[in-house]
């Protein structure tokens, strides 16, 4: 499967409507600065909009669901057979990225990558399963060449039905049990960090579960050269990202990196999830450094490892929460806050409009 787009570069920021941006922000009846990140959201969005009066009101969430080999080292709380079953709740609108989605008014779909259990058709359900889950990583890379290309090539796709429907902002989530031990596997590559310091309770592991996942990790690591050296060091990038991504990561991690990167490539704003989201949108970083232009986060996960991630990223949430369910929830509750912002932004008059006096 041809993966020559992954190289493609990605849409520039329009700086002249940044700047129109922020000359607007100094001219509205308040003082500078004092609405906080609420103005630089604004400036932001603008930027990646190419307008000074950015909108955020056309929502498409993509629900990316898979299942992991790796669930055989008993490393979550919860069994497998619970993928599938989510996959029939966001469906029937049950989940809470269905609420979230229902509420905001968002497109939602939900993409089948690879359930271990068969799905019949379901609304809003696209079956695009590449295997019964991946390998288990713990004994062989998690999937093959092309395996991968099809799963970074499903992410792709859903961010171009994102494009072509007008959307303002793409949301990525995932479903798949064991997700968790996978996106902290990558993150131990791509940062050369410790399992130790990044694996945690996911689904709902105690503390002896966590040891033991960390010790998967650790020992999978090894296996596929990708042991944190003692010395230290930057980590991963390029070409070597997507080795990371295909030796331990999962069908839903990979399509949630191409969604990334193919949002960027097509000037599209992506606002991003918790840990598993933020370990994608870090695998797609390092693959192409300018996709970090148009990613937006949207909170700090409970999951320990995801701080970690996001200082690796430069980047400030704009929620601290307590969230750790995934499936794009995090995200689509700090929504509310990005049309505050615009709102704001766009609908405040300026000292002129108001005849308020300015600054001296």
């Amino acid at each position: 499967m041809n993966t020559d787009w992954l190289t493609q570069p990605c849409a520039a920021l329009n700086e002249s409507s940044r700047t129109a941006a922020l000359a607007r922000q100094e001219q509205l009846t308040k003082p500078p600065g004092s609405l906080g990140k609420l103005e630089a959201i604004a400036v932001q969005l603008s930027a990646l909009q190419g307008t000074d009066k950015p909108q955020m009101e056309r929502l498409h969430i993509s629900i990316f669901a898979a299942d992991h080999g790796v669930a055989a080292e008993g490393v979550s709380a919860f069994p497998q057979a619970v993928t599938v079953e989510m996959v029939r709740n966001f469906a029937r609108g049950g989940a809470a990225i269905s609420v979230l989605a229902k509420h905001l008014n968002a497109t939602l779909e939900v993409i089948n990558l690879g359930t271990v259990l068969p799905v019949e058709p379901l609304a809003k359900v696209r079956d695009e399963r590449i295997a019964a889950g991946t390998a288990n990583f713990a004994q062989s890379p998690a999937m093959t060449e092309t395996q991968l290309a099809a799963a970074l090539q499903a992410g792709h796709a859903a961010a171009l039905r994102a494009k072509q429907d007008g959307a303002h902002l793409f949301i990525g989530g995932e479903m798949g049990i064991a997700n968790t031990t996978s996106a902290s596997a990558i993150a131990c590559a791509l940062l050369q960090e410790s399992p130790q310091l990044l694996a945690g309770p996911g689904t709902g592991l105690d503390s002896k579960g966590v040891a033991h996942k960390a010790a998967v990790i650790r020992c999978a690591l090894e296996l596929h050269g990708f042991l944190p050296s003692p010395a230290g060091g930057g980590g991963v990038g390029g070409e070597g990202a997507l080795d990371v991504l295909r030796h331990v990561g999962g069908f839903e991690i990979a399509a949630l990196a191409g969604a990334y990167l193919a949002a960027a490539q097509n000037g599209m704003a992506v606002l991003v999830d918790g840990f598993i989201s933020t370990v994608a949108a870090l695998t797609a970083v390092r693959i192409q450094p300018d996709v970090r232009n148009w990613l937006l986060f949207a909170h700090t996960s409970a999951e320990p490892g995801h701080q970690r991630v996001l200082s690796a990223l430069d980047a400030q949430p704009m929620l601290q929460i307590g969230m750790r369910l995934g499936e794009g929830s995090g995200a689509a509750t700090a929504v509310p806050l990005l049309q505050l912002a615009c709102a704001l932004h766009n609908n405040m008059a300026t000292f002129a409009e108001a005849q308020v006096s300015g600054k001296l």
